[in-house]
């Protein structure tokens, strides 16, 4: 299972006028003269799913303001799609997505304003087990947790195997769960934070690399990483807290060496891998909720949506897009990894780059007004202007309801 984005083309028919339908042609002719945001203003007020993604409005080149008030009127317009459609999802407390559902209880904190919400999403222990003994995990982890602030949501695994919680189904129950929090309760798409205990510590060393990109921060109490890569934690503060009597499976000798990676990591690459490590002496798989530090040093940490540098290893669960690289879709393979970098107008890629790599650009990672330079492995790739568009800004969002992430330009390198 993969994290597929939705594909935008021009249709062929925008080649040949003749073919279209003369109130279409009309439409097309009167955006043109039109400036572009009152294009995108008219573009808006269309009924959903009359809106044509192909519309000569969303190719306007736009101005850096005119951008960010595209990215405002359409983050507001997928809000409200997103609301309506996730409405009865809320109310119940499950997603389904094909035959998996995922069920969830939460518990709000504080009064932060709607917008403002951080979320919190708290993964049960058990795995191989009956669903009679997860489900008295997942009741446990309802009540585990309390932050100073947010939404805090501890979902029920839609399966009972060992390995529950990194299956590939989760990914996109995951984002669609976060998006449905984003959209009807107001949640900080650059403040929602990951953690598990047991199983849900195997979840969270898996899914906190692949998934880095959603969310500020993530802890993982008494899990076992399995095969997981520390790689793509670069911009994901991660903490670890085991007992260090933990000892089955090798957790506690486990985790002790990958705080030490982490260390590694940290000092050769300063910017990135901030992390923490806590393996309390004595303590059994049960660390008397010495555990909770975790809540408040995640709390001081909130999402960059845009980070200059970006290291990215598929895992076996593949993903098309990671902050702002997007691969085409089938090209990933488990263990490919890509290093990307921004400084000034270069953008500078190595390893395994496919053909057709996409760019998801923003003047919050780089000048869009100037013209730019990507290389990839060493060789020059493009150098020129790339413009802004409504389109790059309304692809991002049908990908994800994230206007925090919305690309304003895209860039798809030969």
């Amino acid at each position: 299972m993969r994290s597929t984005p939705i594909r935008l083309a021009l249709s062929a028919s925008l080649m040949a006028p003749a073919l279209l339908a003369p109130a279409f042609i009309a439409q097309a002719r009167a955006d043109a003269a039109a400036p572009p945001v009152a294009a995108l203003e008219a573009w808006l007020k269309q009924p959903e799913a009359e809106r044509r993604l192909d519309d000569p409005a969303l190719a306007r080149p736009l101005t850096r303001e005119q951008a960010e008030r595209a990215r405002a009127l359409l983050g507001a317009a997928r809000m409200r799609s997103v609301a309506g459609n996730a409405a009865a999802a809320i109310a119940a407390k499950q997603i389904t997505i094909g035959d998996k559902t995922l069920k969830w209880e939460s518990k709000r904190f504080g009064d932060a304003a709607p917008g403002k919400r951080s979320l919190w999403i708290s993964m049960h222990g058990g795995g191989n087990a009956s669903a009679a003994v997860n489900d008295r995990q997942w009741q446990n982890q309802i009540r585990l947790y309390e932050p100073a602030e947010g939404i805090y949501l501890a979902p029920r695994a839609p399966t009972d195997t060992w390995n529950l919680w990194h299956e590939g189904h989760i990914d996109a129950l995951f984002q669609q769960l976060i998006d449905a929090q984003i959209a009807v309760n107001g949640v900080d798409p650059n403040r929602v934070y990951l953690m598990g205990y047991s199983a849900g510590g195997d979840g969270v060393w898996q899914l906190a690399p692949r998934m880095a990109d959603r969310f500020a921060a993530a802890a993982m109490m008494a899990g076992h990483p399995n095969d997981a890569s520390l790689a793509g934690l670069r911009n994901l503060p991660f903490a670890i807290f085991m007992g260090g009597a933990d000892d089955a499976y090798d957790r506690n000798r486990i985790a002790a060496e990958k705080a030490a990676a982490l260390d590694r990591l940290r000092a050769a690459d300063p910017g990135g891998y901030s992390h923490m490590a806590r393996i309390y002496p004595g303590l059994p798989h049960w660390m008397n909720r010495k555990d909770a530090e975790a809540l408040p040093w995640m709390a001081g940490f909130t999402r960059d949506p845009w980070p200059k540098r970006i290291v990215w290893e598929q895992d076996d669960v593949l993903h098309d897009r990671f902050y702002w690289l997007e691969v085409p879709a089938g090209a990933a393979k488990a263990g490919d990894t890509i290093t990307a970098v921004a400084e000034g107008q270069t953008i500078t890629l190595t390893g395994a780059v496919p053909e057709g790599m996409m760019l998801r650009l923003s003047d919050r990672l780089i000048d869009l007004d100037r013209p730019i330079r990507v290389t990839v492995n060493g060789k020059a790739a493009y150098s020129g202007k790339v413009a802004r568009t409504a389109r790059a800004v309304q692809q991002s969002l049908l990908e994800r309801a994230d206007p925090a992430s919305a690309a304003t330009a895209l860039l798809k390198l030969r």
